[in-house]
């Protein structure tokens, strides 16, 4: 198997886990909490299409659904910190900027990092599609070198 299939073989068990660990969470209690999810759906379809029909368009699709994973992922550690930080300011309204960024840091619920591991995921999506091979063998004579 080759590295870019060893990275999508391994981008694959890493977001089924994470889909099963946010279910057993319970991560749906409101829509907003369904994005990861609608996410995570969308970018095993696009994987799907990849590794059935690998052509532009699927790569495309894959990179656009990988871009997504790390957009949900981003807004996702800002949820998760502005929520957390919410939850100190109301259990103690006279600490610093610092120790609550501290107590925000170190919460376990909602854990302010979380979601950073699908931006990683992401990134790891983006990364198995640099250099595909359908991209290069589908360019047109003008992008080659050729001119009209």
């Amino acid at each position: 198997m080759t590295l870019r299939g060893l990275m999508l073989v391994l981008f694959a068990f890493a977001v089924a886990g994470l889909a099963v660990e946010l279910t057993f969470l319970e991560h749906y209690e409101d829509r907003s909490m369904m994005i990861p999810l609608a996410a995570i759906a969308a970018a095993l379809l696009a994987l799907v299409v990849l590794v059935a029909r690998p052509t532009p368009g699927s790569v495309w699709l894959f990179r656009a659904a990988t871009v997504a994973f790390v957009l949900v992922g981003a807004v996702g550690v800002v949820l998760h910190y502005q929520g957390s930080l919410a939850f100190q300011v109301d259990m103690d309204p006279t600490a610093s900027a610092w120790t609550l960024f501290w107590k925000v840091m170190h919460m376990k619920a909602p854990p302010t990092l979380a979601p950073g591991a699908m931006v990683q995921l992401g990134l790891l999506g983006l990364l198995s599609t640099y250099r595909h091979p359908v991209l290069s063998s589908h360019r047109s004579p003008l992008s080659k070198g050729e001119s009209s």
